[in-house]
């Protein structure tokens, strides 16, 4: 459990979660499928005022901009960990810049904030710290999927 940092608000560790599932069975049934089901956990875990409503349009969002992303970047210069991890980073920005602004016309920012306030406060950290852990469990995780019959599409 992650603690609310400003106004109820909290880093999204899910994300990386997401962000690894698309790198490791990149379909868009498979996308489609990790971001409505990430969305439903995000939306039933969030303390964050309209959170609900707006992880429920971020996940899906996001996780397609991840997907287009990495397609276009696999067939470029293949997925390395600074790779897995450089995507997270963005997709972590997209994702908090998405719900800030999906939560900002639905109910509107708690403490009258704007979205570039919680952005810097909230969301690069978050970012941070999700690029961090991508960093570390990247490679752990393929490590693991070479030694056993689930075929992921590591490249």
């Amino acid at each position: 459990m992650v603690p609310p940092i400003l106004f109820g608000m909290k880093p999204d560790m899910m994300l990386t979660m997401m962000f690894l599932a698309i790198l490791l069975f990149p379909s868009i049934k498979n996308v489609a499928l990790v971001s409505l089901t990430t969305a439903v956990i995000s939306a039933l875990t969030t303390s964050f005022p309209g959170g609900q409503i707006a992880n429920l349009i971020d996940k899906p969002i996001t996780a397609f901009v991840f997907f287009a992303l990495f397609m276009l970047v696999k067939k470029a210069i293949g997925i390395k960990t600074p790779v897995a991890a450089a995507l997270t980073a963005v997709g972590t920005l997209v994702s908090g810049t998405v719900f800030l602004s999906a939560a900002a016309l639905i109910v509107g920012l708690p403490g009258g904030n704007s979205v570039m306030a919680l952005v810097t406060a909230v969301v690069l950290p978050a970012t941070v710290v999700n690029t961090i852990v991508m960093v570390v469990i990247y490679p752990i995780v393929q490590s693991v999927l070479k030694r056993t019959s689930i075929k992921a599409k590591l490249s």
